[in-house]
């Protein structure tokens, strides 16, 4: 069994874990008293980075990096994101932190509130607007959702580093296929059924969205209502939710090897935000969304409340694959196995923001 650093972001503080020889340790909090919503393992040089996007009520949002694993942290003298002073905005948090692919080495992404996306060429240290997408047309008619108008994923493609994809509440999909200097909705096939128009061009409450293992054209998206899989890159979308004991629901990630293979938590509606039918369930598909399974072995039998939100369920890269899950009642659950049994690895920690996990030696 490999050894693995798994972080959780919390409303007061980030902890860390790690898992030697099959036992589990953590420490923490880090950043006592500061909401932790953005969390980033970058395994791409020899030794991991640690990012983490902190939101101090004090001194306001920030990004802070490790590289011994979060023995120590760092923050840029200056401010890491901030707004250019003629936007007129200001920075309310990091949502999102997204090492981009080997082919764009030391290339960072951070998704923000007011929703915009920053990008890093060195590594998160220092980041600057993506001004076309800033400007898009559409901007002005962009809403914000339950939670703020935030830009909270990143997807980037693999085999180009000029292929992103995001996701903005409640704005919904957007893509550049140049590097980020033309950005095109690409929402096709989502509904919007808040919306007087259920399908329209953009203004879709995408909560968030997965990349296949195998197929980088092949995407996963948990929507405010819906489950779907495109395979296209995110062209067109195609509902996947039958089989699911509810399609409303905040988090999606895709299996790190296997291909057709995603996993969801149910949510029983957006007015009654419990696991559906009040049973902590993580529902699997090995069928690109064709068929579902409840994996609930090691989890809580009797009814229970802990909601999972959008970042706090997440995948490592090891074979079998681990996979984790954090709620709002401060509980962490890890799978050794791919999802077919769990353990409570750690219990009464602050509201689970964010969940992040990875090998490391």
């Amino acid at each position: 069994m490999p050894d693995v650093l798994l972080t959780a972001g919390t409303r007061k503080g980030l902890f860390l874990g790690r898992r030697r020889s099959g036992r589990w340790d953590f420490e923490g909090p880090y950043f006592n008293a500061q909401a932790i919503y953005s969390v980033a393992i970058d395994t791409r040089a020899g030794t991991p980075r640690l990012l983490a996007g902190g939101d101090s009520a004090h001194w306001g949002p920030s990004v802070f990096h490790s590289d011994d694993l979060g023995a120590t942290w760092s923050e840029p003298v200056r401010p890491a994101v901030s707004f250019p002073k003629d936007t007129g905005a200001s920075l309310e948090r990091v949502w999102q932190l997204h090492p981009a692919g080997p082919a764009a080495p030391g290339v960072v992404y951070a998704g923000t509130e007011p929703a915009a996306l920053f990008r890093s060429e060195d590594g998160g240290e220092s980041f600057e607007l993506v001004r076309p997408l800033w400007e898009h047309p559409t901007r002005s008619r962009w809403e914000p959702g339950g939670g703020g108008e935030g830009l909270h994923t990143v997807v980037t493609d693999p085999r180009t580093p000029d292929a992103v994809t995001v996701a903005v509440s409640t704005a919904g999909v957007f893509r550049t296929q140049d590097g980020g200097k033309q950005w095109s909705p690409s929402n096709r096939g989502v509904s919007a059924v808040f919306l007087p128009d259920p399908h329209p061009e953009f203004g879709q409450c995408v909560h968030k969205i997965a990349q296949d293992a195998g197929d980088p054209d092949k995407l996963y998206l948990q929507n405010h209502w819906g489950v779907y899989r495109s395979d296209d890159s995110g062209a067109s979308w195609t509902d996947i939710g039958a089989g699911l004991p509810s399609d409303f629901g905040f988090a999606v990630a895709a299996h790190p090897h296997r291909t057709d293979t995603a996993y969801v938590f149910p949510i029983t509606a957006d007015a009654d935000r419990v696991p559906a039918g009040r049973r902590c369930r993580v529902y699997r598909t090995e069928d690109g969304g064709r068929s579902w399974e409840a994996l609930s072995a090691g989890l809580p039998e009797r009814e229970h409340y802990g909601t999972v939100l959008r970042d706090a369920l997440c995948t490592d890269d090891a074979d079998p694959a681990g996979v984790y899950f954090g709620n709002r009642n401060g509980e962490l659950y890890a799978s050794a196995d791919d999802g077919d049994s769990w353990e409570l690895v750690a219990s009464h920690l602050p509201d689970v923001l964010c969940v992040r996990a990875a090998v490391v030696d």
